[in-house]
């Protein structure tokens, strides 16, 4: 609503819901309901307080599209998220999504003409162009065909040295099918080796293991990442990535690979970053790539040791954090989400609590109010993130802290401070 050509903050009581009362918003995070099959773990499980609810009062129970163009994804084929989910829900709204935005870019070639890949191009004559990402074809935090493009633009436009840091999924999509991502990126390299760009991959690693941290979790898997990539250091070393990929799989699942670097037959890394070279994190999602953002830009970084701070020119596919402008360069534009529900509440005396474990407390705060970092008005809202367990996978403990979460989440009801409780709780799928 505007007024005067201003903001107009205020809302309209609601017409059915009696003031007094805590609005208590408890987000399953890949809860859904599909056809009834052995397969459906939802199905399978037993889930009475649910079934209590739909049965209770079924002309209340509604189904909502969490997929797809109803979160601004690009296709009905494309999955949700836990990214595009909490933002349409944070935001009340539909916004086009980061996957969205980059298709765009790249089949318009305005992704070619913007500040960013200007930027990053004055490396191109001397130095190394670096992309950094996950290879997959999932749609959660990038796609292959979006890479293929990449490269095929970057070469066009004067990349002569091309190095690919692969991070094997095996969540997104089947486990196993890292293989075969590998191997169509070999031959997308080969062939631009032909017109005479030096291309290859040069180290990988499992998406859980290797980079993809989030939250600031765990630290390590940021540092083996970037002795990998930056250092051009690991415990595997390979002359060939399909090979790298086969031999590690024969003891762990693509989410897990260790890191490995491919080197020559001199036993040198065929591919690390230094000085003058270019890095592109080409995951258009935020979540898991802001850790390592941070170990590329910030001087101050203290972390973990990197040994070598490279003097590069890096940017992101999209910025990771508009709150931090984190990274400061980034190829497209992300999505402007603006008065999101969380900022009409607080301007209208709504009191806020927020609560999630760690690798889902960025979803009820960052993603909620719309890739924003921080309080929108820190005296109206309360922020509680319970830590995560490190090290345990959720096959182990798939309730995760969901207890906690339950019991927080009572304790800010009873105490009459807040009008709106927001949980966020990881359900079985854990996909993400």
């Amino acid at each position: 609503m505007r007024s005067s050509g201003q903001v107009s903050w205020r809302l309209e009581d609601h017409p059915k819901l009696p003031k007094g009362k805590t609005v208590a918003v408890v987000v399953l995070d890949g809860w859904g309901e599909n056809k009834p099959d052995e397969f459906n773990c939802i199905h399978v499980a037993q889930t009475p307080t649910m079934d209590s609810l739909k049965q209770g009062a079924p002309e209340k129970w509604r189904l909502i599209r969490a997929h797809g163009t109803a979160v601004g994804l690009p296709t009905e084929d494309d999955m949700g998220n836990s990214e595009v989910g909490h933002n349409a829900l944070g935001a009340g709204r539909i916004y086009a999504q980061g996957a969205k935005l980059v298709d765009l870019a790249l089949a318009s070639g305005k992704i070619y003409e913007g500040e960013g890949f200007k930027y990053i191009s004055e490396s191109f004559e001397k130095g190394t162009l670096h992309l950094i990402g996950l290879l997959s074809d999932g749609g959660v935090h990038s796609r292959l065909d979006q890479l293929q493009l990449l490269l095929k633009g970057a070469s066009d436009h004067g990349a002569k040295r091309i190095r690919v840091h692969v991070l094997t999924d095996g969540r997104d999509v089947l486990d196993g099918s890292s293989i075969g991502f590998v191997e169509t990126l070999e031959n997308d390299l080969a062939k631009l080796r032909e017109k005479g760009v030096d291309a290859q991959i040069a180290s990988g690693g499992g998406r859980m293991y290797v980079t993809m941290d989030r939250y600031e979790n765990d630290w390590n898997v940021v540092k083996r990442g970037w002795d990998a990539q930056v250092l051009g250091e690991a415990p595997h070393k390979f002359t060939n990535a399909v090979e790298a990929v086969k031999k590690l799989r024969e003891n762990a699942n693509d989410q897990y690979l260790p890191p490995f670097v491919i080197v020559d037959e001199n036993k040198k890394a065929v591919g690390p970053i230094v000085d003058g070279d270019a890095v592109v994190t080409f995951n258009f999602r935020a979540d898991r790539m802001v850790m390592l953002a941070k170990a590329l830009e910030y001087e101050d970084f203290d972390k973990f040791d990197r040994v070598r701070f490279p003097k590069i020119r890096y940017a992101g596919m999209l910025q990771y954090d508009g709150e931090l402008k984190l990274p400061s360069c980034y190829l497209v534009s992300p999505p402007e989400i603006e008065r999101t529900s969380g900022e009409y509440l607080v301007h209208n005396g709504i009191r806020t609590f927020a609560c999630s474990e760690t690798v889902k407390f960025g979803h009820v705060t960052f993603f909620w109010n719309g890739n924003r970092s921080g309080y929108f008005k820190p005296e109206m809202e309360e922020y509680v993130e319970i830590p995560s367990d490190i090290g345990i996978t959720f096959n182990v403990q798939p309730k995760m802290k969901a207890l906690e979460i339950g019991e927080k989440a009572r304790d800010a009801i009873l105490s009459g401070k807040f009008d709106q409780v927001i949980n966020g709780l990881g359900t079985c799928e854990h996909t993400k």
